[in-house]
């Protein structure tokens, strides 16, 4: 089994958390791992619930494998029953090109913005409404 923070460690890179995941082949072993990095999610962020920290966990395994090659990802994205937050299932979308990467990676920038300024505008209205 493919042991999650070996060295207990409290702050993890996304390497450490990731990299251990790339090289994991059997479904026993992803669940174990997976569980363990939701735990840990849960423990660095109290105020994450365990559904969020799924989401969270799930997604950045998805985005570090994009790193590999389609082999890689394929397998990570059925292993932990993911796809990338970007460019969605390999298995679904394929491999995207070169400008389908960028023109993908420019929109969901540009959503990610819309949705922080909402955001943004929504707590100013609410700490006006409470004034």
């Amino acid at each position: 089994m493919t042991k999650f923070n070996p060295e207990n460690k409290v702050n993890l890179t996304i390497g450490e958390i990731a990299e251990p995941a790339m090289k994991i082949t059997k479904l026993e072993d992803a669940k174990q791992y997976l569980d363990d990095y939701i735990r840990y999610i849960c423990m660095v962020n109290k105020n994450v619930d365990l559904n969020e920290s799924t989401k969270i966990a799930k997604s950045n395994l998805a985005y570090y494998a994009g790193y590999y090659d389609n082999k890689t990802r394929e397998r990570v994205e059925k292993l932990f029953n993911c796809s990338h937050p970007i460019f969605g299932s390999i298995s679904k979308n394929g491999t995207p090109t070169s400008k389908q990467a960028f023109d993908m990676g420019r929109q969901f920038s540009e959503n990610n913005k819309k949705k922080k300024l909402r955001k943004l505008r929504i707590q100013k209205l609410d700490k006006l409404n409470n004034i």
